[in-house]
């Protein structure tokens, strides 16, 4: 019986982990610009000393930074808050499984 479960419910697995690997991808991507935006900032501040950019063009310049910076940020806390919800709908499909079989 669980064979003919795991034959039925494949489609929806395979689903499943598509958009599982989508998520970690996307997360991959959104680390790799946040470092890329901490070596702007680096290279900003040295800009700013060397006096090859001004006072108000870095001001400028490092709020945009800082602001997508605070959005990845942002965006990785509410990711790690629905994580947690990922693994109590696994054990809720199983449950449903095993009354059935």
């Amino acid at each position: 019986m669980f064979l003919l479960d795991d034959v039925l419910l494949f489609p929806v697995r395979g689903l499943l982990w598509v958009f599982k690997e989508i998520h970690h991808a996307v997360e991959a991507e959104q680390a790799n610009e946040a470092d890329a935006i901490t070596a702007k900032l680096s290279e900003l501040y040295m800009m700013l000393e060397t006096g090859q950019m001004t006072e108000a063009e870095f001001d400028a310049a490092e709020k945009v930074l800082l602001d997508r910076l605070d959005a990845i940020r942002e965006g990785e806390e509410r990711g790690e808050a629905g994580d947690d919800d990922e693994g109590s709908d696994e054990e809720e499909e199983m449950v449903v499984i095993s009354k059935r079989g």
